[in-house]
Formats: C-alpha cells, structure tokens, sequence
C-alpha cells in the first residue's frame, strides 16, 4: 500500500501510535512524542533519533525480561547485595561475594554452600544472589528444602516424580533454603538426592544451612546418603560461613538501647 506524504501531525501521532501497537513495541509507543521533541530541540539526525528509540525499547525489554525471571524465581521477599552489611557480618568477604556476583559459578554449573546460624545473612546473600543470577539472564527458582521435600514426595506418590524432577532439573540455579533445620526421612532425603542428581556438575545449586556439614547427619539420617549429599553440594563449589552471631539480634538490641537512651 502506498503511503501518503505531509501526514499532519496530529495524523502522524495517531499512525505511529497503531504501529506500535501491531508491532508491539510498547516502550517506543509510549515514548516517541517526548522523543521526537527531545530530538527536534537538539537537532538531532534521523538516525540517532531512531537509534535511541530502538535503545529505549530493547532496555525496556530487557528490564521486563528481569523482572519477569525474579517473579518465576518465587523469592518469599525482596534481598539485594546493596542492602547487605558487611561491617555487621565480618565472616563475610565482601570480595567473595562480588565474585559470586558475576554468575561465572552459575555459567560453570558449579554449587554454593552457604552456613551459618539463624540471623547471620545466608538467606539474605542466597535471595540476593539469586536475584543477581535472574537479573543476567539465568532462570532460578527458590524453594524450601521441607517444601521441595514434600513436594517431591507428593509427586512420587502421583507418579509425577520424573516430571517434577525435570522441572527442577532444567532451571539454571536451584536455591534451597532452610537445609538442616528439620530432619527429613530416608525416603524425603533419597528424593532430594535424585534432584541433586539431576543437576550435578550441569546446573547450579545453591543452599543456606544452619548447620555444618558434620551436623548434616541430623537431617540426613543415612551416613552413606548424607556423604553423598554433602560431596554433590561441595564439588568444585564455593562455601561461605556466615558465623554465629545472630545480625538480627544484635540489630533488635541496637535499636532497644537507642530506643532506651531517647
């Protein structure tokens, strides 16, 4: 079809507005009017002017893209390494973790171990990490190590367990949290082995544990299974001990005493 030349303005609004809507470019259709004044007040060429919206709608895109992976990860809440203390923690380096960072240990498929007692930030780096990994591209997924247990218990029994376990097994970094707080039965710890299994030395797992890996034997009631477990969890991984001091409680006992000062 031809198109007509000298389009008023009002004309020319209203075609790109379609446009944008059949091509779905929904960054540029909301953006265009500010652009194209931006531009005409800079005189800027043709070029750049597209450039700058095709930029504008692929940063867009991307941004979505994130956000869209961070959502599919089911993080119970929102962490970053921001927002991390490292004066408040000082088992952790803050070197380790800016390598940790980068993903080259999901890229690899390599697993994270991190253990501490309760309040000392391994669900905090474990969530930020996490959210790191889905904001550079990598599908992750966060589970309770109780709920992936009955989750997978409940799949054998519905004779679903290979398609759970596959579904597990696809994603780019597993992260399990609360490893160790409860003991789980042989036939719960069999099935977590088979998702270990699943991912080893392919895709990432990373777990936050209260306990020490010599503790292990409380949640994994089979020396032999529990071995097995801690070798699939530590091969070629890293591991950050986040110590025994509660952040938490001392930060609650920090604002009591200002509180009482004031």
């Amino acid at each position: 079809m031809m198109r007509k030349r000298g389009l008023t303005e009002e004309a020319a609004t209203a075609s790109i507005d379609q446009a944008c809507r059949m091509l779905r470019l929904p960054t540029i259709r909301q953006q265009f009017k500010e652009q194209a004044d931006g531009a005409a007040r800079e005189q800027m060429s043709y070029r750049a002017f597209l450039a700058e919206l095709l930029m504008a709608e692929c940063d867009d895109r991307a941004r979505r893209r994130s956000e869209r992976r961070i959502r599919a990860a089911a993080f119970p809440r929102e962490k970053s390494l921001r927002a991390f203390d490292f004066d408040a923690n000082p088992n952790v380096d803050p070197a380790t973790v800016n390598t940790l960072a980068t993903c080259e240990w999901v890229k690899k498929g390599e697993p994270l171990c991190l253990i501490g007692d309760s309040g000392t930030g391994k669900s905090h780096l474990l969530i930020a990490l996490g959210t790191e990994a889905a904001m550079q591209g990598f599908r992750v997924r966060y589970v309770l190590a109780t709920k992936l247990v009955n989750e997978l218990v409940e799949a054998a029994d519905e004779k679903q367990l290979s398609k759970t376990i596959a579904r597990y097994g696809r994603v780019d970094l597993l992260c399990i949290d609360e490893l160790g707080y409860m003991e789980l039965d042989r036939r719960g710890a069999e099935l977590l082995f088979q998702v270990l299994t699943e991912r080893e030395e392919k895709n990432s797992v990373a777990i936050a544990s209260n306990e020490s890996f010599s503790g292990w034997t409380k949640t994994f009631t089979d020396p032999r299974l529990c071995a097995a477990i801690v070798d699939r969890l530590t091969f070629n991984g890293a591991i950050i001990q986040t110590g025994t001091e509660s952040y938490r409680l001392a930060h609650t006992k920090a604002q009591a005493q200002q509180a009482a000062a004031g």
